[in-house]
């Protein structure tokens, strides 16, 4: 098992990243929440998980601890593998998603990238009572705040991101997930949309 890889970042992707640890490139899945965190050429600690399926193995990469752990969390709920898992944490931060369950927030929570309401009430039926028990340091006022606060003043450029995307030919469905993936905090409408379009060539969504 894997704990972490320390090295140089070689290169980024939209979901993934190269890492080079005495000559050899490790590609790790990682959130957005972690890619926001990285530069190439930085040298950095990344935590990792190892994914095996049937026909592949992978490695998921984390930026933090407690990221590492709340994946852990949402991929233990039935029905959320690891894209999925990979999409909540790149909706939001691990001190966000804490603050989601906590507060039984089920709408908040429908917004991540492939999670419908169904899917929302069993995660946080199923962690509610788990997800405190996770310790996450250094934690700012905006993280804190009810979802809702935060979610307002982002609402604006999401909405003009998604119109700008459908009027480019893709349908709502693209545009919501594609968008829903990239966004980051304080992000502008331009970015946001660079970005999204990045992701939908990057998986084929269009097609």
């Amino acid at each position: 098992m894997i704990g972490y890889i320390k090295g140089i970042i070689d290169e980024i992707g939209i979901d993934y990243i190269l890492i080079e640890n005495n000559g050899i490139g490790y590609k790790l899945l990682v959130s957005t929440t972690t890619l926001s965190q990285l530069s190439i050429g930085q040298e950095a600690k990344i935590y990792t998980k190892m994914i095996v399926r049937e026909d592949d193995i992978s490695l998921c990469g984390f930026y933090s601890k407690e990221e590492e752990e709340m994946f852990k969390l949402l991929t233990s709920v039935s029905k959320v593998g690891t894209k999925v898992g990979m999409g909540i944490l790149s909706f939001a931060p691990p001190a966000r998603i804490q603050s989601i369950i906590i507060n039984s927030d089920v709408t908040a929570m429908s917004k991540a990238p492939g999670v419908g309401k169904k899917t929302a009430e069993r995660i946080i039926l199923e962690l509610k009572d788990k997800v405190g028990k996770i310790v996450i340091d250094g934690l700012d006022t905006m993280e804190n705040l009810p979802l809702s606060g935060k979610e307002i003043a982002i609402d604006n450029s999401e909405d003009e991101a998604i119109s700008a995307l459908i009027a480019l030919g893709y349908t709502s469905s693209e545009a919501q997930e594609s968008v829903n993936f990239v966004k980051q905090p304080g992000m502008d409408v331009e970015v946001i949309i660079k970005k999204a379009l990045e992701y939908i060539m990057k998986t084929s969504l269009k097609f």
